[in-house]
């Protein structure tokens, strides 16, 4: 690619586009993001969803949470089932700790903002913990507070009743259990921290996420620093990207991402992420954050760092080949016309399947979503969406993939690591 098409890629991805890390605090992380302990029963972790077996996800369209055995695509309920599944699909963790990250989650309820006097807007609003040293760190915390996620359902543990009271109410009692192991009060004080508070936890997590998953070695990479790295396929599906196709109207910036939302009109399933006067399975993405009708539908735009490595996808995981998602793009339309349920990757559920498709049923809701789409139809032969895919792959990392720490053997609480 030369010229001025040259000129509309982006500039290598620079050390000091992330945010800094203490090296000592993301040992800690590490340990924490696989320790059962910070979960209201004491039998899932962060790792348990974002997982280095699985490219820092989990290889499912949603997630079995609480409640459930096994890792990845081989997981089910245990013997007490679970409530539901996850509403979302467990999003991939590269390059996150990345300073344009201004907002997190799919629909982007946590972001930077000076509305309640502490720099960002989340579930906490003004009772967020103070102390934490970034974006990331805040976005830690919430699914340790989420039911379905890891929290664990009212009544079965002081986690989750006392998010029931308010969510700020379980983050003491979590920050609580680590100091009361020997081996994570040694390590904090070693780090300078005598007392650990739950912003520290989130501040460790923080760091271990941000130090851990940076991918900026892929054959992309190379080329934008000049090398001949792509194949002759993966050099035509660049064209396509920064051209006719479109893709970077969206996917921008050395990231891939323009961190915007858009209505892509993805196939519907799951229980949906809910307000308390929707219907069941309803999800409204952005507009559930702003009550704004325009952000109806409308989802993040993820990075596509390592993509190839982190089916399926969508916010739902509703697809589950790189192919699939193009030509989804390409016009969505007719893509959620032709979509069925077997694309998707469900482990079975007894009980919580059964609001898998209800959705479907909803005609005007389905109605209302086919109406809201942010893209225009493109039109691409079978040839040049293999060439996108193939450019896609150039996006995947080589070292870097194996993470700096990797996934720890054992844990400081001696609980079971995933």
């Amino acid at each position: 690619m030369a010229g001025a098409a040259r000129a509309e890629l982006p500039a290598p991805v620079s050390p000091d586009a992330y945010h800094p890390f203490d090296p000592k605090l993301a040992q800690i992380g590490r340990l924490l993001f696989y320790d059962p302990i910070l979960s209201g029963n004491r039998n899932i972790s962060c790792g348990t969803c974002h997982h280095h077996d699985h490219a820092s996800a989990d290889g499912v369209s949603l997630s079995l949470g609480e409640g459930g055995i096994g890792l990845g695509p081989d997981r089910r309920p245990g013997p007490d089932g679970i409530v539901k599944r996850i509403p979302r699909n467990a999003p991939a963790l590269w390059n996150i700790g990345a300073r344009e990250y201004d907002v997190f989650f799919h629909d982007g309820r946590v972001s930077l903002s000076p509305d309640y006097g502490n720099g960002f807007d989340s579930p906490a609003e003004e009772w967020l913990p103070a102390g934490l040293i970034n974006l990331l760190a805040v976005q830690a915390l919430f699914p340790l507070v989420a039911q379905f996620e890891m929290a664990g359902n009212p009544g079965e543990n002081e986690i989750a009743g006392a998010v029931h009271d308010r969510i700020d109410a379980a983050w003491p009692i979590l920050a609580e259990r680590v100091r009361a192991v020997p081996a994570y009060r040694e390590m904090f004080a070693e780090a300078g921290i005598a007392q650990p508070q739950i912003a520290d936890i989130a501040n460790a997590l923080a760091d271990f996420m941000n130090s851990e998953w940076r991918s900026t070695d892929s054959p992309f990479d190379l080329f934008l620093a000049g090398e001949p790295a792509l194949n002759a396929a993966q050099d035509r599906g660049l064209r396509l990207f920064y051209g006719v196709a479109g893709c970077a109207a969206c996917h921008s910036g050395p990231l891939l991402t323009d961190h915007g939302f858009h209505a892509l009109a993805l196939p519907p399933i799951g229980p949906g992420r809910t307000r308390r006067w929707d219907p069941y399975a309803r999800d409204l993405g952005r507009m559930g954050e702003t009550d704004r009708l325009e952000d109806a539908y409308r989802f993040r735009t993820p990075s596509l760092r390592n993509v190839a490595l982190t089916a399926p996808y969508g916010h739902n995981g509703t697809l589950p080949t790189l192919h699939d998602m193009v030509r989804h793009h390409l016009d969505p339309r007719a893509a959620l016309a032709r979509w069925t349920p077997a694309m998707a990757a469900l482990p079975a559920a007894p009980g919580a399947d059964a609001t898998d498709l209800v959705i479907w049923q909803d005609t005007r809701e389905m109605a209302r979503l086919r109406a809201r789409i942010d893209i225009a139809p493109v039109s691409l032969s079978e040839a040049e969406i293999d060439d996108l895919v193939a450019f896609l792959h150039a996006l995947t990392g080589t070292d870097s993939l194996t993470g700096r720490l990797g996934r720890p053997d054992a844990v400081p609480s001696g609980l079971p690591v995933d």
